[in-house]
């Protein structure tokens, strides 16, 4: 299996993980200039931009702690770009969640933190 296959089963596997919890997908692998937002979803009123990272094993860390300053940058440009073209999402509340997925004896378990990072200067 390829990296990007594996990727997009994760991403699949997270997807179904937030739906099951109620929150509605919009758009998946939004591309821009500055990067990707792997889900963009709605939870209620509230447009929620999803990171979705994975890792085979917690020797290194969790995927979550991968999304550092400048990746969360990344996406938060990303995200004001998706703004500028959906006009009518602009004025719903954001919020940035990641999703780690993380196997563990061979069965994936799942980490949803939501609100995981803010975007200071909208």
């Amino acid at each position: 299996m390829s990296t990007r296959q594996r990727g997009d089963r994760v991403e699949l596997f997270a997807e179904n993980h937030l739906q099951k919890q109620g929150i509605k997908l919009i758009e998946r692998n939004f591309s821009s200039r500055y990067g990707e937002i792997d889900l963009i979803m709605l939870d209620g009123l509230t447009l929620v931009f999803v990171e979705v990272r994975f890792r085979a094993n917690t020797s290194f860390g969790s995927g979550a702690e991968t999304v550092d300053f400048r990746k969360q940058q990344k996406i938060i440009k990303t995200a004001q770009l998706y703004l500028q073209s959906n006009k009518k999402m602009q004025q719903r509340d954001c919020r940035f969640d990641v999703v780690s997925v993380t196997l563990a004896s061979n069965e994936p378990m799942i980490e949803w933190h939501q609100n995981a990072f803010q975007a200071s200067a909208w």
